[in-house]
Parts: C-alpha cells; sequence; structure tokens
C-alpha cells in the first residue's frame, strides 16, 4: 500500500508533460485524448487543463460528465487512473486562473476568447499501478 499517495500520485502528475483524458461519445464509447498536464492542481482531487469551446471533447462532456485522466511514469513504468467529473467552465475567473503567456497562439483574441474554455476535472476515484501491483485510492 502506499504510504503517501498525495504526494507520491502529485509527484508523477507534476513530472508527465502528457495528461491523457477520457470522455464519453453519445454512442457510450470512451474518447481519449492526449492533452498538455494540468495547468492548475489542488492536490489530486481538482485539476484544470485549457481547450477550445468548439471541440468534441467540450461537447461530450457537456452531454455526459464522466471523465478518466491518466497520468503515467515512464521511467518507473507507474500510473494512476483517476475517474471523476469533467466541468466545461467559460467564466473569466476560472480562465485568467490558467492562462500563460503565450496562449494567444491558441487563443488570438486572449483570455476573452470566445473559443477559450477550462476543463475541471474533479476525481472522485481511482487506480494505482506500481511494481506489478495495482490498487484502488479513494481520493
Amino acid at each position: 500500500m502506499m504510504r503517501n499517495p498525495g504526494r507520491t500520485i502529485g509527484t508523477i502528475i507534476d513530472k508527465a508533460s502528457t495528461a491523457y483524458i477520457s470522455s464519453v461519445d453519445k454512442d457510450g464509447y470512451p474518447n481519449t485524448k492526449a492533452m498538455l498536464q494540468p495547468r492548475n492542481r489542488d492536490g489530486i482531487k481538482t485539476m484544470y487543463f485549457t481547450t477550445n469551446t468548439s471541440s468534441m471533447r467540450v461537447e461530450q462532456y457537456k452531454e455526459n460528465n464522466k471523465a478518466c485522466v491518466y497520468f503515467a511514469d515512464k521511467r518507473f513504468f507507474r500510473g494512476i487512473m483517476l475517474r471523476g467529473t469533467m466541468e466545461v467552465l467559460t467564466d473569466a475567473a476560472h480562465k485568467e486562473l490558467i492562462w500563460r503567456t503565450g496562449d494567444e497562439l491558441y487563443y488570438p483574441l486572449g483570455v476573452e476568447d470566445p473559443d477559450y474554455c477550462v476543463l475541471k476535472f474533479t476525481a472522485h476515484t481511482g487506480r494505482f499501478y506500481s511494481n506489478f501491483k495495482s490498487e484502488d485510492i479513494v481520493v
């Protein structure tokens, strides 16, 4: 059993350059997409990602907010899958919270670009894999 899940999993999240997020399509199938790591996080419970409001993923989360996020530690062959819900946020406070210099490349109208939104993931449970073993965790 993991001694300090928050620290162990937090380290994996912070060192991963890629997050894999999954949504559910209208036919009930999982859809997975590689994203940049979260822009901001509160422990391992809440994470914030940037994306285009016009994306397929945003439409899927609006229809069904069930979500999964996976992070891998390739060096030690460990991984964490977190299950929870994804909210699509378009309010100024959240958009400003995770905006970074250089985002104009993706969102030319700046932080107020209508095609810029925030995905807020809230984890409920997870599954951690390390040393040929898996364990369930409650977040």
